[in-house]
C-alpha cells in the first residue's frame, strides 16, 4: 500500500461515515467524505481521489448509479461498494459492470484493507507525490484535464498508438512527453518532429534517413528519426499536414516495423511507440482525400482530446503564477507575481492562442515590469501586443489562402469554374480548399452574405 493514498468515502449514514473515515485515517489514508452520491460527484469535481469507497443503498443516487457516473467522468478510477444488504446476485452484477470489489457490512477490517490495497496496486497514478513526476510539467486543477491525465496514465502502460487532438498551443507535445515518461520506454529517447514545418523531401529524409548520394546534396549517410527513437517514442506533431506520398511510406513502416532509408536497399528493424498530434479535423481531411483512412486507424488507437484554455479557465491563475515564477527565476528574481486585478484580467481573457499565448504574455510582463507585483495595466498592454503579434508561418499561410479564395470568389461572383481557373487549380482541389476554409460559393453571388473570418487583407491591385 502506498502512503497517503486519497480515498473518497461515500455513505448517507453520518455516524458510519465518521467511524469508517477515522478507521481509514488511522491506517494512513487521506479521506474526503460525502453524504450522498450527488455530493460525491461535487467532491470529484474538486479533488482527485485514488479510490472511491461507497455504500450501495443511498437515497436519490445509489452506489451503482454513482459508479456509472464516476466511470463516465473518471474512467479507470477504482470503486469499492459496501452494503448491509449484500447478496451473491448483487455482487456478481456489480463486478460484471466494473466495480472493483463488493463487500458486505459489517465489513471485516482486514478484508476491507486488503481490498483497498489490491485496488490501489492495480490503479494507475495512485499514491504519493513521487508518482506524479511523469506529469510534473502539466499544471492543472481542472477536472476535465485530470480526467485526460488519468486516461493518459492508463494508456501509457500499454504500447498502443495515441492521437492527441486539440487547438494549437493547448499542450499536445507536453501530454505526449508525459505519456512517454509514464511508460516503460521512459529511459529511451523521446524524439519529436513537426510534420508541417518541412518540405516533403526533407521531411522524408528526417523521418526515414538517407544513404550517401540518395539525392543532390546527400554527401553522407543520415540516420532518420525512426532509428534515433528506437526503443523510445516518436512524436509526430501536426500529422494532418503530412503529404499523402509520405503517409503511404509511414503506414508501411508502422505495419512492417522496419524502415528503409532513402537510396538504400537495406531495411532496419525498429521498435518505436508512435504518438501523433494535430489541430486539424482528420475526419474532414479523410473525406476530402487529404488523409489516408488506413493510416488514421493505425494512429488513432486511443484519442486524447485536449481542451482550449478558455474551457479550463480555472487553470489560468494557477498557470500564470507558475509561469511568472519560472520567468522571474531566469530574468528578474525580484518579481513575485501578479496583482489580484491583473490575475482577474488574465482569467477573463479569451486566449485564442491557448497556453502558448499565456506563456508569451507572462514573459512580456516579466520583461517589462519594474516592480515586484505586475500590475493590471501591464497585462492589458501585453494582451494587446499579442493580438497584434506576427502570426506563425502556418497561421499566415492559412490566412492568405482564405483571403485569396474570398477575393477570387468575389471577382467571379461565386462561379467556381472561373475561380478555379484564375487560381490555377482543378475544380476538385478548389472545392477542397473552400471546404477547408468553410467558404460557400453561393454566399458570393449577388446579394449573398460573405462569411467573416480572421484574415490579412490582400492588396487590391
Amino acid at each position: 500500500m502506498k502512503q497517503a493514498a486519497h480515498i473518497l468515502l461515500v455513505d448517507d449514514d453520518a455516524s458510519l461515515l465518521k467511524l469508517l473515515g477515522m478507521r481509514l485515517e488511522s491506517r494512513g489514508f487521506r479521506v474526503t467524505t460525502a453524504e450522498s452520491g450527488r455530493q460525491a460527484l461535487e467532491r470529484l469535481g474538486q479533488v482527485r481521489p485514488d479510490l472511491v469507497l461507497s455504500d450501495l443503498r443511498m437515497d436519490e443516487m445509489d452506489g451503482l448509479a454513482l459508479f456509472h457516473e464516476i466511470q463516465r467522468r473518471a474512467p479507470g478510477l477504482p470503486v469499492i461498494i459496501l452494503t448491509a444488504h449484500g447478496s451473491i446476485p448483487d455482487a456478481v452484477s456489480a463486478t460484471r459492470q466494473g466495480v472493483f470489489s463488493f463487500l458486505t457490512k459489517p465489513v471485516d477490517r482486514d478484508e476491507l484493507f486488503a481490498a483497498i490495497d489490491e485496488a490501489l496496486s492495480q490503479a494507475p497514478g495512485t499514491g504519493g507525490d513521487g508518482d506524479n513526476d511523469w506529469r510534473a510539467e502539466i499544471i492543472t486543477r481542472s477536472p476535465q484535464m485530470e480526467r485526460i491525465l488519468e486516461q493518459a496514465r492508463m494508456v501509457a502502460a500499454s504500447d498502443v498508438s495515441v492521437l492527441v487532438t486539440g487547438p494549437s498551443g493547448s499542450g499536445k507535445e507536453l501530454l505526449a512527453k508525459a505519456i512517454h515518461r509514464a511508460s516503460s520506454r521512459s529511459s529511451h529517447p523521446f524524439v519529436a518532429i513537426n510534420c508541417g514545418a518541412l518540405p516533403e523531401q526533407l521531411l522524408e529524409s528526417e523521418l526515414f534517413g538517407h544513404a550517401k548520394g540518395a539525392f543532390t546534396g546527400a554527401i553522407s549517410q543520415h540516420q532518420g528519426l525512426f532509428q534515433a527513437a528506437d526503443g523510445g517514442t516518436l512524436f509526430l506533431d501536426e500529422i494532418g499536414d503530412m503529404p499523402l506520398p509520405l503517409q503511404v511510406k509511414l503506414l508501411r513502416v508502422i505495419q512492417e516495423r522496419q524502415v528503409r532509408p532513402l537510396g538504400s536497399t537495406v531495411s532496419t528493424s525498429i521498435d518505436v511507440r508512435i504518438i501523433s498530434a494535430t489541430h486539424r479535423d482528420l475526419d474532414r481531411s479523410m473525406s476530402e482525400g487529404d488523409f489516408r483512412e488506413d493510416l488514421y486507424y493505425r494512429l488513432n488507437v486511443v484519442n486524447l482530446k485536449l481542451p482550449a484554455l478558455k474551457e479550463r479557465a480555472e487553470d489560468v491563475p494557477l498557470l500564470a503564477k507558475y509561469l511568472v515564477g519560472q520567468a522571474a527565476e531566469r530574468h528578474k528574481p525580484f518579481v513575485k507575481g501578479f496583482s489580484p486585478e491583473a490575475l482577474n484580467l488574465l482569467a477573463s481573457s479569451a486566449w485564442p492562442g491557448n497556453v502558448r499565448q499565456l506563456v508569451n504574455v507572462v514573459e512580456q510582463c516579466v520583461a517589462l515590469t519594474s516592480s515586484p507585483i505586475i500590475p493590471e495595466a501591464l497585462v492589458a498592454q501585453a494582451l494587446t501586443a499579442e493580438e497584434n503579434a506576427l502570426p506563425s508561418f502556418n497561421e499566415a499561410r492559412a490566412s492568405f489562402e482564405r483571403s485569396y479564395l474570398i477575393k477570387v470568389l468575389k471577382i467571379t461572383e461565386g462561379n467556381v469554374t472561373q475561380a478555379a481557373r484564375i487560381a490555377g487549380r482543378n475544380r476538385t482541389d478548389f472545392y477542397k480548399l473552400l471546404a477547408r476554409h468553410e467558404l460557400e460559393p453561393s454566399a458570393f453571388k449577388a446579394g449573398g452574405e460573405v462569411p467573416m473570418g480572421k484574415a490579412y487583407p490582400l492588396s487590391s491591385s
